[in-house]
């Protein structure tokens, strides 16, 4: 951090003159009250045919007074106030839709004294960024749990931001990564000083209004930065824990960035352009007086942001999240995080050809499991609706079975070797239904079951409501003699989870919502070592699935999406 300090000094010290001679100004000479305040708008993209602007959200404002030397603005949008000497600001109002804010400007003078005047004005901004809002949820009505990504590099990071890099080298060169400085995996974790921010928790939730929110439980401590302890008493000096309340829940606003991501001189670096402000001065875990952060990457399970110093406009924080708790020994820290294939099902109607064939029919001695269902491409039994691909066996007399429903794989369609499944998806109910997700070796048609190998990503029975199956079958080891592991999730009929494998080439770990309940090892003599394809499918009785309720009538398994990285 020596050369760090020694490019930012220089910074502070004009800053800190420019500050002193501000200080003094209103510490010396009369005592004088602004007089005559006024506070004008334009909001931008306003016409006759868009009364309330062009869906930007950006209004540009302007005050003017006799005797001021600051204008302070307060936006009546939950956002943090700005301070202009000149009385002219641009702000983006980001709460979607047409909304009434109450704008207050306060005219400071010489000795400090204030005067201030509101207006009120409906803006609209148009701006939202549907996608974002699910992956850091899970969706409508639901919330995820993000944790510091404590076990990758640059967790915790800062660099320059444009305007120090304009400052030092005269051109745009490390504005877009903390090349000052990147926390070292676990750095932060197990010093007193700074472990509170490995044990933060940020909950981002999205209710059926659509409505994002966050909340950070911080365990009762925060990690402030040095330069910004004033509110806590510190003594600065060094980033240090301190007591601090963060209950309370935070609205999130949407916002397009309004940094030039294309005067970055890296080709392969890209940003997400989508910014995070909070309300109430909430933040992400470590105090640098900001609650404006911009998205540049986000994935299902990892989020990295990026914002500007709340005190000083020359440095830009980074920080890494994941959806895994990095301390928690029975959580899932992947080594797959390339998305390589996926369906999300957001095409209604029959499943894309490109990604699923079928199996017709009842198979050889009821699949090989004395099951009585008749698989059907039909979209009785096989539908997408509302993003959800819907499997569903019923009860009905059909080409000599009392059952139908369906199973779909990707044989020849996209066939893989290691990497990490991930199926969100919620099971169906009653006695006899077996539903499962599973992986079947993709040499299956050469030598058949069980030299090919079988890894059972999730099974469930219904005569076994709460239990979860993770298994993997191989000569020597099936049917009654196969290797698994069992937990139990008491709603997985009425909410969805996130079932994984992770295949790898000397192991093979099962995980529900990331908390690992099953691990084996793998090695060159077992069939876990070349390529597999994809399988899904509701059965109903068989061995495993065992007596079905004579009340049965039909039920569904229903998937979000399958997705496959490497």
């Amino acid at each position: 951090m020596k050369n760090f300090i020694k490019i930012i000094l220089p910074v502070f010290a004009l800053l800190l003159i420019l500050q002193g001679c501000q200080d003094d100004d209103q510490q010396f000479g009369d005592i004088i009250v602004p007089s005559n305040l006024t506070l004008s708008f334009e909001i931008v993209g306003q016409d006759i045919d868009n009364p309330n602007g062009d869906g930007s959200g950006l209004v540009n404002f302007t005050a003017s007074a006799d005797n001021a030397i600051t204008f302070r603005y307060e936006f009546g949008d939950g956002t943090q106030g700005d301070v202009t000497p000149s009385g002219d600001i641009t702000h983006r109002f980001n709460l979607t839709g047409v909304n009434s804010y109450t704008v207050t400007v306060i005219a400071s003078g010489t000795g400090g004294v204030p005067t201030s005047t509101s207006v009120i004005l409906d803006v609209f901004s148009a701006f939202d960024d549907e996608e974002a809002k699910t992956l850091l949820t899970g969706g409508a009505g639901s919330s995820k749990i993000w944790y510091l990504d404590a076990s990758s590099s640059g967790h915790l990071g800062v660099g320059p931001s444009l305007l120090l890099d304009l400052i030092i080298y005269g051109s745009p060169t490390e504005f877009y990564y903390p090349s000052f400085y990147s926390a070292t995996p676990f750095e932060k974790c197990g010093d007193p000083s700074s472990d509170c921010l490995c044990d933060d928790e940020l909950t981002f939730s999205l209710g059926t209004d659509n409505q994002l929110t966050f909340q950070l439980n911080n365990n009762g401590q925060t990690f402030f930065n040095q330069a910004h302890q004033d509110i806590v008493g510190g003594p600065g000096g060094s980033d240090l824990c301190f007591d601090f309340d963060t209950s309370g829940v935070s609205n999130v606003s949407l916002a397009p960035t309004s940094v030039d991501w294309s005067l970055v001189p890296d080709p392969s670096f890209s940003s997400r352009g989508t910014v995070m402000n909070f309300s109430d001065d909430a933040f992400m875990g470590y105090y640098v007086s900001s609650s404006s952060y911009e998205i540049i990457s986000l994935t299902e399970n990892t989020l990295y942001v990026r914002t500007i110093d709340g005190n000083d406009p020359t440095l830009a924080w980074y920080h890494k999240y994941s959806t895994t708790n990095p301390l928690d020994e029975t959580a899932l820290n992947s080594i797959y995080n390339t998305l390589v294939w996926q369906d999300e099902f957001s095409v209604d109607g029959a499943p894309d050809p490109a990604n699923w064939t079928y199996d017709i029919g009842t198979g050889s001695g009821g699949w090989g499991n004395g099951e009585e269902q008749y698989y059907t491409d039909d979209p009785s039994n096989v539908i997408i609706e509302n993003g959800l691909l819907k499997i569903t066996a019923r009860a009905e007399s059909f080409m000599g079975s009392e059952f139908t429903s369906s199973r779909l794989k990707s044989e020849n369609l996209f066939e893989f070797s290691y990497g990490r499944v991930e199926i969100r998806a919620k099971l169906p109910t009653g006695g006899g239904t077996w539903p499962a997700l599973w992986m079947l070796g993709a040499n299956f048609d050469e030598v058949g079951w069980p030299t090919c190998g079988e890894i059972d990503i999730m099974e469930h029975v219904g005569n076994q409501q709460n239990t979860i199956f993770g298994t993997v079958h191989f000569p020597g080891n099936s049917g009654g003699n196969s290797i698994g592991g069992e937990i139990e999730i008491p709603d997985a009929s009425d909410t969805f989870h996130n079932y994984t494998v992770e295949w790898k080439v000397n192991e093979i770990i099962w995980a529900v919502d990331n908390e690992i309940f099953f691990t084996f090892e793998n090695d060159g003599s077992l069939p876990f070592n070349a390529d597999f394809f994809l399988i899904l499918n509701v059965a109903m009785g068989g061995n495993f699935g065992g007596d079905i309720d004579p009340a049965f009538t039909e039920s569904s398994l229903e998937i979000d999406f399958v997705k496959v990285y490497q």
